[in-house]
């Protein structure tokens, strides 16, 4: 195989584990496992929730597909690369740019950041298993980026108009 066909294998199972992470957030996690993910929507005291089992449950597969891949050379080390760089950016993103689980990345004047941190705090209004909304992590809805925008752009008028700005 060659060198793009392993990015193309590695991106596309990057994008693949966004349906797979949506899918199981919103019918697995919301679902029959609501116990290990329900610490992460009530602040329970501590740095580690039960939510955090998740992270061993898509570790998992990744180190099947490296050691499988790895072994054989084909293939399969290049799915378990893409569910890795989906772990990594999950632990960037969610943990510590959303949660602030690491005091890191607080402020941000990208619109797609914001919309992914807005669509994260709409999933979060819920408390409870139903009547969920925004499942995702990196895909957020048009609504919240187009609200991103909107918001920058004001910020940037504001800014623009200021006493003592030039014009």
């Amino acid at each position: 195989m060659s060198v793009l066909a392993y990015i193309g294998i590695t991106a596309a199972t990057f994008c693949l584990m966004e349906v797979v992470a949506w899918s199981t957030h919103k019918y697995v996690m919301h679902g029959a496992l609501w116990f290990f993910h329900r610490d992460h929507h009530n602040h329970e005291p501590g740095f580690f929730e039960k939510n955090d089992a998740f992270f061993l449950i898509f570790a998992i597969p990744s180190a099947y597909f490296f050691y499988a891949g790895a072994l054989a050379g084909d293939f399969r080390f290049w799915i378990g690369l893409g569910i890795a760089l989906y772990g990594c950016s999950y632990l960037i993103v969610h943990d510590i740019f959303i949660h602030q689980r690491i005091k890191w990345l607080r402020r941000t004047d990208n619109a797609y950041l914001r919309a992914i941190r807005k669509a994260h705090l709409v999933h979060h209004k819920h408390l409870d298993p139903e009547d969920g909304e925004c499942f995702g992590m990196l895909w957020p809805p048009l609504k919240f980026y187009r609200e991103a925008k909107t918001q920058l752009a004001a910020k940037e008028r504001t800014r623009s108009t200021a006493p003592g700005q030039r014009s």
